[in-house]
């Protein structure tokens, strides 16, 4: 394995040199000052994570790659959008897909390939492959847990990249009430209210939000809007009870709607309009038992439905086209701890999944069954040293069986210094879409197929007379290439790092990490179309990679003054491609009027959509007397590329790019009268837009809030 950074002057920008060198000078520049006092110091130690190992952990003793954005930060910061927040946290960056929605993509690794939990269960609803985090409220969010690196060793498919963790339930003693508003740019309006009561046996937390805006437009010309206007609202109850010391049973809900605005253009000038609504529904139940003082079981079942409904018409209000997509997932699963002393824990678990999928315009209504066991140990050997090792193996009704192993360990070297690394294999099975799409996109005229359907649809295409002369010649060849089912997209990941804490007051932790995807699905034409279009489907093709560094820091100044930042170097690229280009068999133009030129090596960038730079940098000031705090926050990203731009299908360093670009925050907040808490704030200070590249930045926002607890 060979691991190279190039970093020229022409990579780096003056103002992201300008970043950068702030963001050492902070970071080390007073690295040993002790202004905090201990009880800083054991906050700290008690942030606990469960998503990394699915049992309490203190982050700061993890020996995989995890961190956590707590729910204080997030009422500080003011941020009524999930992708602001996650876009703020090191190695991770929200991208727009074409259907408007919004995913996240973590070191490097496409959307797709992270699974997002809601209070330690999944969400569905990939209907184009990437689960928009948009429709996740934040008003309620306790803290959110991030495990970089693959997961499917505890959470199976979906776990390749890594796992984001948004835990709502808090265990907070006694009665809460709180209500809460905030009005900002674009005539956006969030309101939620939420009731807490938790005292005895009995624990009560009911949630309601409503959230609304205008969209906005970034390119007023057009005969469309950016983002449509919606609407959508999210409602959750959670009961507990305990019968006794040893038994406790939960139940949780959740319930969510949006009805948004539909548009499109056809045929130049003429627009369609329509209505995309949402409808999600999420149970699930719980009971812990406790018969012994060293096992803890918990049997959980869960259940989730998804309803997409999106339509366009005509100007005349004649239905164009319409879309109905419905997913339902159930899913009950047994785990078991069991801590014979401090130094060892095991846990295991067993569980079985019922996926089904309705959609129009599928060649079925297809059902996935999978049964799954995991097991983990958790043991510290030695005086200092950590190791957990672990596996799951998923036996699923569509595609072959998966084992999934996965060991980490974490070394306490010296007071100051730990080194801590991980190797896990994870997977991504192929989707309902991938295997049983049945799509013709009416205004531009290609086809998608299935996996499935390939053979019968073809022969449908040769017969209506629609396949050009040579795809027809090529049928049988097409269709051989299909006989074979479609593979789990794999992963091999590497972490390894070293984190140091020269004193109370500074932490710093540096970082390596490696993904090898095999058997990655593409998209791509295996027929034509007498129209000039393609028929498109799905192949396991290439091998790619994303390899880099993180660092990051938290560094407490002085009393209630306290900064954090993080940078990530980014290399993602497709193997094939790469040797195209030692081989010298890739052209170019370095501009339309030059000539065509052999590119080599040096001169191929990477994959699409992914920045060699990221860097965030955010500083939090309390002043306790007067019950005010203030932030302010900054996020970079350096250039990247949504397209080839020359004719050759590769990013290569003559191709054209999107500028690298400051994101700037600030918020501030008093409380009045011990119970009224108002914030001001403006986001995207510097009115950053780049319509074309980055559609989901709508530009300078202002907003005010207030929230009242009771």
């Amino acid at each position: 394995m060979q691991f190279i950074f190039k970093i020229s002057t022409q990579q780096i920008t003056t103002k992201s040199s300008l970043f950068f060198c702030l963001l050492w000078l902070f970071a080390f520049g007073m690295g040993h000052t002790q202004h905090t006092t201990d009880s800083l110091r054991i906050r700290n130690l008690e942030q606990v994570v469960l998503t990394a190992t699915r049992t309490q952990r203190h982050l700061s003793s993890l020996p995989v790659a995890a961190d956590i954005v707590t729910g204080d930060e997030i009422k500080k910061i003011n941020s009524i959008r999930l992708t602001d927040i996650l876009s703020e946290q090191t190695g991770l960056i929200t991208i727009p897909d074409f259907g408007g929605g919004e995913g996240i993509q973590l070191q490097g690794m496409d959307s797709q390939y992270t699974l997002i939990l809601l209070d330690g269960v999944p969400l569905v609803g990939r209907s184009a492959g990437t689960l928009d985090i948009r429709r996740i409220t934040t008003d309620n969010i306790r803290q959110i847990e991030i495990v970089k690196g693959a997961s499917s060793s505890l959470y199976g498919s979906d776990a390749l990249g890594g796992v984001i963790n948004i835990i709502t339930q808090s265990d907070e003693i006694g009665f809460q009430a709180n209500v809460s508003h905030q009005i900002a740019s674009f005539n956006n309006h969030n309101t939620s209210s939420n009731i807490r009561y938790n005292q005895d046996q009995l624990g009560v937390d009911v949630f309601l939000n409503r959230f609304s805006s205008d969209g906005f437009d970034l390119m007023p010309d057009d005969l469309l809007q950016t983002v449509n206007p919606f609407v959508n609202y999210t409602t959750t109850a959670r009961f507990t009870y305990d019968f006794s010391d040893k038994i406790k049973a939960s139940i949780y809900g959740r319930v969510y709607q949006e009805n948004q605005e539909n548009a499109s253009l056809l045929s130049g000038d003429i627009v369609l309009s329509g209505e995309n609504n949402v409808e999600e529904f999420n149970l699930n139940l719980n009971v812990y038992w406790n018969l012994a003082d060293k096992w803890h079981s918990e049997l959980e079942f869960y259940s989730t439905k998804y309803h997409l409904d999106s339509f366009l018409n005509y100007p005349n209000n004649d239905r164009f086209s319409g879309s109905d997509f419905f997913q339902n997932l159930t899913r009950p699963e047994i785990r078991t701890i069991f801590s014979p002393n401090e130094k060892n824990t095991l846990i295991g678990g067993i569980g079985y999944a019922q996926e089904s999928v309705q959609r129009n315009d599928f060649l079925s209504n297809p059902k996935f069954n999978s049964q799954y066991l995991f097991f983990q140990y958790d043991t510290h050997p030695l005086q200092g040293l950590n190791v957990i090792a672990g596996f799951r193996f998923d036996s699923h009704s569509e595609y072959n069986s998966q084992f999934s192993p996965k060991v980490a360990l974490r070394y306490q070297l010296t007071r100051d210094f730990a080194v801590k690394g991980s190797v896990g294999y994870g997977f991504k099975a192929p989707d309902f879409r991938q295997l049983f799409l049945n799509f013709a996109n009416r205004n531009v005229g290609y086809v998608v197929i299935g996996r499935q359907g390939v053979e019968e649809r073809l022969r449908e295409l040769a017969i209506e007379n629609q396949l050009t002369t040579d795809s027809v010649n090529r049928l049988i060849q097409i269709i051989k290439q299909f006989n074979q089912p479609l593979k789990a997209e794999s992963s091999i990941a590497y972490n390894a790092g070293l984190t140091y804490g020269p004193s109370k007051t500074l932490n710093m932790s540096v970082a390596y990490f490696r993904n090898n995807i095999s058997n990655l699905i593409e998209t791509l034409p295996i027929a034509r179309l007498k129209n000039g279009q393609n028929v498109f489907s799905y192949l396991n093709l290439n091998e790619v990679f994303t390899e880099g560094l993180e660092y990051n820091f938290k560094w407490t100044i002085m009393d209630h003054l306290n900064l954090k930042g993080g940078y990530q170097l980014l290399f993602a690229a497709d193997k094939e491609v790469e040797k195209d280009f030692e081989e010298g068999t890739v052209f170019a133009r370095e501009n339309p009027d030059s000539p065509v030129i052999k590119l080599n090596e040096d001169d191929y960038f990477g994959l699409f959509n992914r920045s060699r730079h990221m860097a965030n940098l955010k500083l939090f000031y309390e002043v306790p007397s007067w019950d005010f705090d203030t932030n302010i926050r900054t996020t970079y990203r350096s250039k990247y590329a949504l397209f080839d731009t020359n004719g050759n299908t590769h990013l290569d360093v003559y191709d054209n790019f999107a500028d690298d670009y400051f994101i700037l925050d600030f918020a501030v907040n008093k409380i009045f009268l011990n119970h009224y808490i108002f914030g001001l704030g403006v986001d995207n200070i510097l009115d950053f837009t780049d319509p074309p590249n980055a559609s989901n930045i709508a530009g300078r926002v202002f907003y005010a809030s207030l929230n009242i607890n009771l």
